[in-house]
C-alpha cells in the first residue's frame, strides 16, 4: 500500500473507531460486535506500525477509550489503569514471549505466566483506607475516572470492611453473569423498556446511573485481578498479590494459573476457551501477564498498555446452515419477533438449532430468505447471530419472509408504529402476553389491586386459575388459599382487595388496560372528559386527535385499542363482573383553576402521582415542562434542570412546605 492510501485509510478507521468507541464505552450502546471493533483496531495498528510517520496523539492506539460522564465528580488514579495490547494468535503469544524472554535474561531473571480469564465488564479501582471502602472510580480515559463510589457500595461481593487494616487500592472488572443477564432483560421486556445489547453494557450501564438508587436494582458483580497500589506490604509475584487479595475478603478471578512456559500459558488459554460455555460469566478472552513484579518494572509501559502482559482474544467460531423456515414469536409487551429455524449445527460447544432475526428491517437489509444457507457465529459467547448470507448458494426455490399483518397466537391486528422497529400484536386478551397485562392491570398505576404482583399473577396462570384480566374478578378464597401454605389469610386480604378495586375511578380502569403511549396523566384526561368508559369506546379518530395534550400517535393508539373485539369483549366482562366505568373525580375547590405546576425532584411525604392527583383535585394541571405558562414548579430534593430553567424564566418555585399551606 503506498503512503497516500495508507494516509486516507488511517484517517477513515480512526473516524469509524472513535465513533464505535464512543458507542461502546460512553453511550454503552454498541452498534457492531467486539470482534468486528477489534478487527478494525488490528487493521489501524499494522498501518500505523507499517507507517509510524502517520501516527497522532489523537489514535485510538495511543490512548484508552473512555471517557468521564459528565455530572460524576473526576477521579485522578494514582497509578493509571490501563488497556490492554490485544492477540488473536498463539504466533503472536509466542513472539511476546520471545520479546519477555530476552529482556528477562538482560536482567537474569525466570519468566513465569498467571494466565486469567479476561472479564467482560467495566474496570473500576476500589480504594481502601486502614481496610475500610473509601473510594471507587472507573477507568474513564486510564488517567481520569468517575467517582462511582455509591454506586459500587450497592455490590455485595464488594468488602465494605476487608480482614486486616490496610491501605490498598485494587483493580477489578464489574460485571452481570450470563443467567443474572437473561432475568434483567426478561424483567425489561415485561416492563416494555429497551433491552441491554450485550451483558458488558449492561453492567456499564448501571455502574455509571446517577441515581445509584436505579444501580442497586441491577444485579452487579465483580472480580479482582490487580493490586494497584499498597504501601504497607510489598510482594514478589503477581500469583502471591491474587491469593492475598482472596485472603483478605477480596471475590478474586476465580481463574488464575500459574505457568513455567509459554506452551503451558496456550495449553491454559486453549482449556479456557473450550470450557467458556460452562462459566457462569462472559468473558473476551484470556490474559498473559509476567508473574515477577520486580522484572515487570524493569519491562515497563507505554502510555496506553504495559509491555509485560497481553490479551488473547479468542476468535468467534462461524459455521455455516441452513434456513429451514421463519416463525415468529410473541413477547410478553406483544413484541412479534421472527426466529429463524436452522439445520441444527454445532457453534462454540452448543448446538445451534434456532436464532433470533430482531426485526423487518433485520432481515430486510441482510436479504435473508426461506432456504438461504447461512453463516453463524456465537456473539458475546451467549448469543447466536446470522453474519452473513451465501447469495452465491441460492437455487431459486428461497422465499422472501414477511412479516404477519395479524397475531399469529390470537389473531389480534398488528402494529408498526413509525419511528419503531418492532412489530407488535395489540390484542388486549392475547395468551402471549397476558401476564404484563394482568400484572399491569393490578399494578399501582392501574387498578391497585394490593397482594397481585407479578409472582402471583405467575401462580395463577400456571395453575390454570386465570386467563385474562377479567378472570381476576371470578377467584374465589379457595383457589387463591390453595397457592400458599396456611393462606387463608393472604387469600382473604387480596380477595377484599379486588373488590374494592371495583369502585376504582374510571381513570385507573382505563391506565390499567395498558393502552400503548398511554399513562397516568392521559388515562384522567380521558375520563374525565367522556364521563364514562361506552364514551370513549365510541369516540371518533379526528375526535380524540382534537384533544389537548392527545396527539396523533396517542389517538391512534386509543381508537385502534378499543375497535378491536378483544377489548369490547373485556369491558362486558368487566361490567358483569361490577367493574365501576364510570367518572367520579370531582373537584374539591377551584384554589388551582387555570393554574399550571410542574413537579421537580424528590418529595418526602408524596409521589408524583399523589402530588399531581392533588393538584388536579383542586382544579389545577401539571405538565412536564417548564414554560411562559407555567404558574408554580415545586422542587423537592435533588431538582435538576427544570429548576434551572424555572429560575431563568422568573417562574415561582415553591417548597414542599409551601405545598402543603397552599392545599390546607
Amino acid at each position: 500500500m503506498q503512503e497516500t492510501e495508507a494516509k486516507k485509510r488511517i484517517k477513515e478507521l480512526r473516524e469509524i473507531t472513535a465513533y464505535h468507541a464512543k458507542r461502546y464505552y460512553d453511550d454503552d450502546a454498541p452498534e457492531i460486535s467486539d470482534f468486528e471493533y477489534d478487527m478494525l483496531m488490528n487493521e489501524l495498528k499494522n498501518l500505523e506500525r507499517q507507517f509510524p510517520e502517520l501516527i497522532s496523539a489523537d489514535s485510538l492506539t495511543q490512548k484508552v477509550g473512555g471517557t468521564v460522564k459528565e455530572g460524576f465528580e473526576k477521579v485522578t488514579h494514582e497509578v493509571p489503569l490501563q488497556s490492554l495490547q490485544d492477540v488473536f494468535s498463539f504466533e503472536e503469544v509466542i513472539e511476546f514471549d520471545k520479546r519477555i524472554q530476552e529482556q528477562a535474561k538482560q536482567f537474569d531473571a525466570t519468566v513465569q505466566y498467571v494466565v486469567e480469564t479476561k472479564i467482560d465488564g467495566l474496570s473500576a479501582s476500589l480504594e481502601y483506607k486502614q481496610g475500610k471502602f473509601v473510594r471507587g472510580a472507573t477507568r474513564g480515559n486510564g488517567q481520569i475516572g468517575e467517582d462511582v463510589t455509591e454506586n459500587l457500595k450497592t455490590i455485595k461481593t464488594i468488602p465494605q470492611t476487608l480482614q486486616e487494616a490496610i491501605d490498598i487500592t485494587v483493580r477489578g472488572e464489574v460485571f452481570i453473569g450470563k443467567e443474572e443477564f437473561e432475568k434483567l432483560n426478561a424483567e425489561r421486556e415485561l416492563q416494555d423498556e429497551p433491552l441491554f445489547a450485550n451483558s458488558r453494557n449492561a453492567a456499564a450501564g448501571s455502574l455509571r446511573q446517577l441515581d445509584s438508587n436505579i444501580t442497586k436494582t441491577r444485579p452487579l458483580d465483580i472480580f479482582i485481578f490487580n493490586v494497584q497500589k499498597c504501601d504497607s506490604k510489598q510482594f514478589v509475584s503477581h500469583y502471591e498479590s491474587l491469593n492475598y487479595l482472596s485472603k483478605i475478603g477480596f471475590n478474586v478471578v476465580p481463574t488464575r494459573t500459574l505457568c513455567n512456559t509459554i506452551e503451558e500459558a496456550i495449553n491454559v488459554i486453549k482449556e479456557i476457551g473450550e470450557n467458556r460455555e460452562k462459566l457462569s460469566f462472559g468473558i473476551d478472552g484470556a490474559v498473559i501477564k509476567v508473574d515477577n513484579l520486580e522484572l515487570r518494572e524493569k519491562i515497563g509501559t507505554t502510555f496506553k498498555t504495559p509491555k509485560w502482559a497481553i490479551a488473547y482474544k479468542y476468535p468467534p467460531e462461524q459455521k455455516e446452515t441452513k434456513i429451514n423456515d421463519i416463525i415468529c414469536q410473541v413477547g410478553r409487551t406483544g413484541a412479534i419477533t421472527p426466529l429463524a429455524i436452522l439445520e441444527p449445527i454445532k457453534v462454540a460447544g452448543s448446538t445451534i438449532s434456532k436464532t433470533t432475526l430482531h426485526n423487518e428491517d433485520f432481515i430486510k437489509e441482510k436479504d435473508i430468505r426461506i432456504g438461504d444457507t447461512v453463516v453463524i457465529q456465537k456473539a458475546g459467547d451467549v448469543i447466536p447471530e446470522i453474519v452473513e448470507v451465501k447469495k452465491e448458494k441460492r437455487t431459486g426455490e428461497e422465499k422472501i419472509f414477511e412479516m404477519p399483518r395479524v397475531c399469529p397466537v390470537c389473531g389480534a391486528p398488528t402494529v408498526r408504529e413509525e419511528g419503531e422497529a418492532v412489530t407488535r400484536c395489540i390484542g388486549i386478551e392475547c395468551s402471549a402476553v397476558q401476564l404484563r397485562s394482568i400484572a399491569h392491570f393490578a399494578s399501582k398505576e392501574g387498578m391497585d389491586i394490593n397482594g397481585l404482583g407479578m409472582a402471583i399473577v405467575e401462580e395463577l396462570i400456571n395453575n390454570g386459575l386465570i386467563k385474562n384480566i377479567a378472570d381476576i374478578y371470578k377467584l374465589t378464597l379457595e383457589q387463591v388459599a390453595s397457592l400458599k401454605k396456611n393462606g387463608t389469610k393472604f387469600a382473604q386480604n387480596l380477595i377484599d382487595a379486588i373488590e374494592v378495586s371495583k369502585n376504582n375511578d374510571l381513570s385507573k380502569l382505563i391506565n390499567g388496560l395498558g393502552i400503548r403511549h398511554l399513562g397516568t396523566k392521559t388515562s384522567k384526561l380521558l375520563a374525565k372528559k367522556y364521563k364514562n368508559i361506552d364514551a370513549i369506546m365510541n369516540a371518533e379518530l379526528e375526535e380524540l386527535s382534537m384533544i389537548d395534550d392527545i396527539g396523533p400517535v396517542i389517538a391512534d393508539s386509543i381508537y385502534n385499542f378499543f375497535a378491536q373485539e378483544q377489548t369490547k369483549d373485556l369491558i362486558e366482562k368487566l361490567k358483569s363482573a361490577g367493574v365501576n366505568m364510570e367518572y367520579k373525580g370531582e373537584i374539591e375547590d377551584e384554589r388551582f383553576a387555570g393554574k399550571t405546576f410542574v413537579l421537580t425532584g424528590s418529595l418526602e411525604k408524596y409521589s408524583r402521582d399523589e402530588a399531581s392527583e392533588i393538584i388536579e383535585r383542586f382544579g389545577g394541571k401539571t405538565s412536564s415542562s417548564v414554560s411562559k405558562k407555567t404558574t408554580y414548579v415545586l422542587a423537592g430534593e435533588e431538582a435538576g434542570s427544570k429548576l434551572t430553567k424555572a429560575e431563568e424564566l422568573g417562574i415561582t418555585v415553591i417548597t414542599e412546605k409551601e405545598f402543603e399551606e397552599m392545599i390546607k
